[in-house]
């Protein structure tokens, strides 16, 4: 942990256990920016209460107790109590450069959090047979991120994709399958159009609603074989379940998503469960029949009409629902995969829903108090108009077409603005803005919240967008490809330099002409020097990043690290502007490369933890 403000709390604690007793030791120094210093000190108003004594006299007291030494050059009371505290440059650069060192092992190197966890995500969750669309993007993308992010600081993750691979629908899907066989053209819909293989379904369906013997009869009978066991029935099941993988990894691929078929825990794994897992909730008298069917009434939900809410567990004609799988779940991932902590990132109109599944199982003693379980809201997609995204037929947004114009408009930005690069590279880079673009608008808005789909602003080179900070990524890879160093700080020949040369004499890689150290080489690295405003901000700025992935860990909003490669860009520019790094004498300009790089690192690291991918070029 090199973050300043952090590093200052425990002897901001330290002083005030001093000045009014042990029982305030862990008070919360409260710890706020500052537009005197570098940070404030805010807990004098809240001591000052409880000693009776006046904020500015308990804040002289904190002051009086507290050694900074070596740490801050600086430290004053303002306004009704404030503690402005202003940081030594020396430990600002000594925590820099350790912060450099370790970015320097890998570009998403953090200190791991102080108590790991085992946390079940459960993100993404398609059907089979259907088609992905808009509204899975956001599940996905979120879960995928937040998975990356725990793992960078050291929590054990297991991801579960609770694929919707069960129920009654699959009697009409086998149905169909075994009349049009399986090479038919219609059959390969599964992995093209899923859509279009449902509805084809559905439609003889309806069309056969009240003939005895047509269709859909035979469909619901195909439901009882399969929950039956029947052979055959089986088989096709499975046949229509592989056919689906095929197309979710399809999606995956192309989103960049670390979901594979190892992940999968559809509603047909707790099938077997449900029987007993509905006796013994009867038997704890936590479930009653209700009207037909059986139920749990968790205490605190009610309907319009102010009755209690019923959680249906076994429905009247004697099948299970999404309530009596997501208590088999939570059951099975606090008991067999020993969850510290279970994640649904699920659409926001679920959250009843899951409340009160989770109130259930907590009443059942699945879900031990030990055990935190959060349902992460994913808000809407909308359109223009404010609605809830849909193509112009109506329908929702196919996922994979929406991706596919994403990477054809980035193209053609790149095919007109850097027309020198090879058509592989573009084709390569108009990818990587494309998807980055339209994953970073989805993380960069709090994921509870609706946010307007405008590829427009998505792609946009200004503003809190991905490309703005690809670019800014891009732009400090041309800095050091310029200074000839920049297979030092990427570990890997650059395509833009022709391996063994060095444009402007700074040595090559394993020399140490000028001091330049290769990342991870083991050797000493370039001393960082925090000499200009600009570079303070920058290097402020960094030294944040671990307690941002922190933050992240804990209130699960990735918009959070946006944010801050947001801010990091943006100081990055402040930075170029002000501070020459190319045109410095000797000294100062390696102290700034190695600056520049440390940022190139974090943005990319950062940009990694989001599932975006950094170009080389832009």
């Amino acid at each position: 942990m090199n973050n300043p403000a952090e590093l200052v709390v425990p002897r901001v604690q330290a002083a005030i256990a001093t000045a009014f007793g042990e029982e305030f030791r862990h008070t919360d120094p409260v710890v706020r920016p500052s537009q005197f210093a570098d940070i404030q000190i805010n807990a004098a108003m809240a001591l000052a209460k409880k000693a009776g004594l006046p904020p500015r006299d308990a804040a002289a007291k904190i002051v009086d107790a507290l050694n900074l030494d070596g740490i801050c050059t600086s430290v004053e009371i303002s306004g009704p109590g404030f503690i402005n505290l202003s940081f030594d440059g020396t430990w600002i650069e000594e925590l820099l450069n350790a912060e450099s060192v370790q970015a320097a092992s890998k570009a998403t190197a953090v200190t791991p959090a102080a108590t790991p966890q085992r946390v079940v995500v459960d993100y993404s969750s398609p059907n089979v047979a259907k088609e992905m669309h808009v509204g899975h993007l956001r599940t996905t993308v979120v879960g995928d991120s937040l998975v990356k992010v725990l793992e960078a600081l050291g929590d054990t993750v297991i991801r579960q994709n609770h694929i919707g691979d069960w129920g009654t629908p699959f009697g009409m899907l086998i149905e169909h399958w075994l009349e049009i066989g399986e090479d038919s053209p219609e059959a390969a819909l599964l992995v093209e159009d899923p859509s279009a293989f449902y509805q084809a379904a559905r439609a003889k369906f309806d069309a056969s609603a009240t003939d005895e013997d047509g269709f859909a009869t035979r469909a619901r009978l195909r439901v009882v074989a399969l929950q039956g066991g029947d052979a055959e029935t089986f088989a096709v099941w499975q046949r229509l379940v592989a056919q689906s993988k095929r197309y979710f990894n399809a999606i995956y691929s192309t989103l960049g998503i670390s979901l594979t078929d190892d992940h999968i825990a559809g509603e047909s794994s707790y099938d077997a469960h449900l029987a007993q897992l509905c006796q013994e909730l009867e038997e704890r008298g936590l479930a009653r029949i209700s009207d037909g069917a059986l139920c749990t009434f968790p205490a605190g939900f009610t309907g319009r009409d102010g009755q209690p809410l019923p959680l249906i567990i076994r429905k009247s004609d004697g099948g299970y629902g999404y309530g009596t799988t997501d208590l088999a779940t939570i059951r099975y991932r606090v008991r067999d995969l020993e969850a510290n902590r279970i994640l649904y990132v699920v659409g926001a109109p679920q959250n009843v829903h899951l409340r009160m599944v989770m109130a259930t199982a907590r009443d059942a003693g699945w879900l031990p108090d030990t055990v935190e379980a959060v349902h992460v809201q994913i808000g809407n997609v909308l359109g223009e108009d404010g609605k809830i995204l849909k193509s112009r037929s109506g329908a929702p947004v196919k996922l994979m077409a929406l991706l596919e114009e994403a990477v054809d408009r980035a193209r053609a930005v790149i095919d007109a603005s850097r027309p020198e690069l090879s058509e592989d590279e573009r084709a390569v880079t108009a990818r990587q803005v494309g998807i980055g673009a339209v994953k970073y608008a989805d993380l960069s808005t709090g994921h509870d919240t609706e946010y307007v789909f405008d590829f427009d602003r998505m792609l946009a080179l200004s503003g809190n967008t991905g490309p703005y900070v690809q670019y800014a990524a891009a732009r400090i890879r041309s800095i050091l490809r310029k200074a000839g160093v920049l297979e030092q700080f990427t570990g890997g020949p650059d395509a833009g330099t022709p391996a063994g040369t060095q444009a402007t004499g700074i040595a090559a890689a394993g020399t140490q002409a000028t001091g330049l150290a290769a990342a991870g080489e083991g050797g000493p690295a370039t001393a960082i020097a925090v000499v200009e405003p600009a570079e303070r901000a920058l290097a402020l700025h960094l030294l944040e990043f671990d307690a941002t992935l922190n933050k992240v860990r804990d209130a699960l909003e990735p918009h959070r690290l946006c944010g801050y490669l947001f801010e990091l860009a943006q100081l990055f520019t402040t930075f170029y502007d002000q501070c020459p790094v190319l045109k410095a004498e000797e000294s100062v300009r390696d102290s700034r490369l190695a600056l520049c790089a440390l940022v190139l690192r974090r943005l990319s690291g950062g940009l990694e933890l989001l599932g975006i991918e950094t170009p080389e070029n832009m």
